[in-house]
């Protein structure tokens, strides 16, 4: 597992000991910000279920500038740490341990809106249209930001959510990735 381009391209990334996360493989990692940048002039970005921090920091490498990352393993959060101070990205990062409902709820309380956001729950616990619910009638993610969903090949997202819409989908095995832009109404 590695950074696989921008400032921190080839930078290996350490994976979270034991089965609890599933990293993105650099394949479906390339081919998920081909379809979204490739490359970005900032933007703030939120690494939900961020497991190592590989989608986060793949995006920093390509010019976020900023990402706030979430997970409720603690092994998980060391390693994100780890890798964080790897790529040098301290400055640009907040690193939090917590679900991901409560941690919807604590970034609503802040007030932050966010241009990308990645979620890649557990394939065995999907929560994905109820999350972008809750996102979009809090107003999480800007007009015009886009929400990335990584998940099993035999989950049938909705071509709507709120003010979501799909733009794109995508097969790679057994993994899928859908995107959303959020549209004013």
């Amino acid at each position: 597992m590695r950074v696989v381009s921008g400032i921190c391209k080839g930078r290996p990334l350490k994976a979270v000991p034991g089965n609890s996360t599933r990293p993105t493989t650099d394949k479906v990692k390339e081919a998920l910000f081909n379809m979204i940048g490739p490359y970005f002039d900032g933007g703030i970005g939120l690494d939900l279920f961020a497991g190592s921090g590989g989608l986060g920091l793949e995006a920093l490498s390509r010019g976020f500038e900023k990402v706030i990352f979430i997970d409720r393993d603690a092994k998980a959060i060391q390693v994100i740490h780890e890798n964080i101070k790897a790529c040098k990205f301290e400055e640009k990062t907040e690193v939090y341990r917590n679900d991901a409902d409560r941690a919807v709820k604590a970034l609503i309380k802040r007030a932050i809106r966010f241009d990308y956001i990645f979620l890649d729950p557990p394939y065995k616990k999907q929560q994905l249209v109820s999350l972008m619910e809750k996102m979009d009638q809090q107003d999480l993610v800007k007009t015009n930001g886009i929400v990335v969903c990584e998940h099993g090949h035999d989950v049938d997202l909705p071509k709507t959510v709120g003010r979501f819409t799909e733009i794109k989908h995508e097969q790679y095995g057994i993994i899928a990735v859908t995107i959303y832009v959020r549209n004013r109404e």
